[in-house]
């Protein structure tokens, strides 16, 4: 009988991860690679009981209470914009929202569905022209610069942590003769300041935060006693963890969300300290799905011009690897909200009024 040798996990993992840098892996093996990590994850995740679920989560939930509002602040920053904007735009749609879009429409483009996500927020948080609104971790300024030119009485102010990404929507303000916005670089956790709004917006912010008390906490202290809060958040429908880098298949923590949660699709029902629930949605993966596959579509086409990019951010000897990241990247998120038909991983939005 031949003899079965068994090759120790990490040297596995090691051995693929290193024919990925070196772009010898195909994108059927990179998403049945990917699926396979999924399915473990639901595995070590999902709980014999709802009983036990629901204890998992309770526990998650007030471990955060005794953690800082945010951990590894910087790494996010470095993973993503390390990048210049050149890159960026060859890849999102035109809006630059590097968040979850919304396709309503088989035929819909990419840059409908991010009008179509832009205007879903602005319904459910019943925006007025004339309110006064923050945009908290506004990026590229894709919901600021929607809000401002559609509601040119509104006064906009975004909350951003890159200096490139301030660039980008002051340029824009220009080009659009804009003179309804602001925006502050800071880092959330730790920025204060005297202000009220009407209407405040939190996109895809929360991921990259831990305590949601103090969080939350923090900007109640920005509303007005009738505003409103909205949060969109990407989650798992009934456990939250954490992005931790214990193991070589990490891959996605190391490199793109250092410092990262998942949070369930509930889990923010457990801190109506300083704010309580409105409404809550959910919205299936599969949107985000679609989005970052139309994300890996516009980088190929692209290609010719995001090589220099790569180079000259990252260095000629690294170029090829890095272009491989972010190509992979993109694969993992579509693979993540497109597993079970959108129905694992998806998008949650909330309204919240101050108590």
């Amino acid at each position: 009988m031949e003899k079965v040798i068994h090759v120790p996990y990490d040297v596995t993992v090691k051995a693929v991860l290193a024919s990925l840098e070196r772009n010898l892996l195909p994108d059927p093996v990179l998403r049945r690679l990917t699926r396979l990590l999924l399915a473990g994850r639901l595995r070590s995740c999902y709980r014999p009981s709802a009983s036990d679920q629901l204890s998992d989560l309770l526990h998650f939930a007030h471990s955060l209470r005794e953690m800082p509002i945010a951990i590894k602040t910087d790494d996010p920053k470095a993973q993503h914009y390390e990048l210049p904007t050149s890159f960026f735009k060859l890849v999102l749609g035109n809006n630059l929202k590097y968040s979850c879009c919304y396709f309503n429409d088989k035929s819909a483009t990419l840059e409908d569905a991010e009008e179509a996500m832009l205007e879903l927020y602005c319904e459910k948080c019943q925006l007025e022209d004339g309110h006064n609104v923050l945009d908290v971790g506004c990026g590229w300024g894709s919901l600021t610069l929607y809000i401002a030119e559609k509601y040119r009485n509104c006064k906009m102010t975004g909350i951003c942590n890159s200096t490139t990404q301030k660039e980008h929507i002051l340029e824009q303000c220009r080009s659009r003769r804009l003179t309804n916005v602001e925006v502050i670089v800071a880092d959330i956790s730790t920025h204060e300041m005297e202000a009220s709004y009407d209407r405040i917006f939190s996109i895809e912010m929360f991921e990259h935060m831990k305590n949601y008390k103090d969080l939350l906490k923090k900007i109640s202290k920005w509303m007005k006693d009738d505003s409103l809060l909205f949060v969109h958040h990407f989650c798992h429908k009934a456990f939250a963890y954490h992005y931790e880098d214990v193991n070589e298949d990490d891959w996605i923590t190391r490199y793109f969300f250092s410092g990262g949660t998942m949070p369930a699709a509930n889990l923010l029902l457990y801190f109506q300290d300083d704010v309580s629930v409105v409404d809550h949605w959910l919205i299936n993966g599969k949107h985000y799905a679609q989005t970052s596959e139309e994300w890996l579509k516009r980088m190929d086409k692209n290609m010719g011009s995001v090589r220099p990019i790569m180079e000259e951010t990252y260095g000629k000897g690294s170029a090829v690897k890095w272009t491989v990241y972010w190509r992979t990247f993109f694969i993992a998120v579509a693979e993540l909200f497109g597993y079970n038909n959108g129905e694992e991983w998806m998008v949650a939005h909330f309204l919240f009024k101050k108590k």
